[in-house]
């Protein structure tokens, strides 16, 4: 099969004509080329026609020179314009490749000079191709230079303004659009067509800026529903993760309380086994006047602990009797209770442990069992003074009898 490109050796780009691997060549450097069957693709869009190709030769708009790119311009136009589809025409419009070069050397000095058509090795004129001159003035009057008006008259079609309106609008990031486009002087243009009124082209450059603006904004809408999926995605997420760490933050403060109420149960149980123990290793066995008091009113606090208030006045009244004895020894009625007295049984008598304690202090029951009675021989100021710090002890610590 005869050859229908050029193939670039160093980066594998397919070109169409010898001129074309020239220009390659003069902006690469590359000098590796050879005839390949494989053809250059030609993509047509479905929506307006345009052709697109696989790589081709771009302008750098930031730089004064040329670069070779490998672009999908069907994916560019794609992006440009919205239109996804694309009819694959690259059989049809492959040929067989002429590799005769385009500029032959001039014998007579040396420099390259085009050929016709023909192959005849005369240079061909080019020309700035001929346009619909209200057609150019409108554009113009819409401020678009004369080259861009120029260029999308004549790659419209040279048809209305509506048409060369759109091409700009579709083709406004082509590098070459501000460059006067030249063709061949012997090419035909077609008749210009008949121009809009002044109240149509208005109408129509309205209609378009509308809809470039509708475009727009519904793309600007798009990119900000866009957003707030995102912002919403993200929300979830960082509201996800601190439920998570709170959860984990209570289970953390749980099983710590836990522990703790743990180790306060084995520390209550330890002091309990170990006073238990204590008990039953060493009995309890007031050894002295004061702890055999002190025993006493503790036996009746506990025994009567949901008295308190008949508990206190007992103390009272015992701190009462014995204070009565210290101050006056002398006097018998102060050393003498009758037990059957009404008020000493509600406040005394009728408490376990409250005779034993004035027992403690020196007093003795009658032979008939009728009084309590304290010999004056057996005063004992020491004693009687130990009591009432006892009673007193019991009167003002709220904890007496409870530990």
């Amino acid at each position: 099969m005869a050859g229908v490109s050029l193939k670039c050796g160093d980066c594998g780009a397919l070109l169409r004509s010898v001129e074309e691997a020239q220009q390659h060549a003069e902006l690469t450097s590359h000098s590796n080329f050879s005839e390949s069957t494989e053809a250059v693709l030609n993509l047509v869009c479905s929506s307006c026609g345009k052709p697109c190709r696989s790589k081709t030769l771009v302008f750098d708009d930031f730089e004064i020179s040329f670069r070779c790119l490998s672009i999908q311009e069907s994916d560019l136009h794609t992006k440009r314009t919205g239109h996804p589809e694309f009819v694959d025409k690259t059989s049809e419009a492959a040929k067989p490749i002429n590799l005769e070069s385009p500029n032959p050397t001039n014998a007579a000095d040396g420099a390259p000079m085009d050929v016709d058509a023909s192959g005849s090795g005369q240079s061909e004129e080019m020309v700035v191709p001929e346009v619909d001159k209200k057609l150019l003035e409108e554009l113009e009057g819409m401020e678009f230079s004369t080259a861009r008006a120029t260029r999308a008259l004549h790659c419209s079609g040279n048809t209305s303004l509506e048409a060369a309106v759109n091409w700009i609008v579709e083709h406004e990031n082509d590098p070459d659009i501000d460059e006067m486009p030249m063709v061949p002087a012997n090419s035909k243009n077609e008749p210009p067509k008949p121009s809009l009124t002044e109240e149509e082209k208005k109408m129509k450059l309205q209609e378009l800026r509308e809809r470039a603006r509708k475009k727009k904004e519904e793309e600007e809408r798009r990119m900000e529903r866009e957003k707030e999926k995102e912002r919403i995605r993200i929300g979830k997420e960082l509201l996800e993760a601190k439920r998570i760490e709170e959860e984990n933050e209570r289970k953390r403060l749980i099983a710590l309380r836990k522990a703790e109420k743990e180790e306060e149960r084995r520390a209550l149980e330890k002091v309990r086994k170990k006073l238990e123990e204590d008990k039953s290793t060493l009995p309890v066995k007031p050894v002295t006047k004061a702890e055999q008091m002190r025993e006493c009113l503790r036996s009746l606090k506990k025994t009567h602990m949901n008295e308190d208030a008949r508990v206190k006045k007992a103390f009272q009244t015992l701190f009462t009797y014995a204070g009565n004895v210290v101050k006056n020894p002398d006097e018998e009625k102060y050393r003498k209770i009758r037990l059957s007295n009404q008020a000493f049984q509600e406040r005394v008598g009728g408490l376990k442990g409250g005779i034993e304690f004035l027992e403690l202090c020196g007093f003795e029951k009658s032979a008939d069992g009728e009084f309590l009675f304290m010999p004056r021989d057996k005063v004992d100021i020491v004693v009687l003074n130990t009591a009432g710090k006892e009673l007193q002890s019991a009167i003002e610590n709220p904890h007496f009898g409870v530990l």
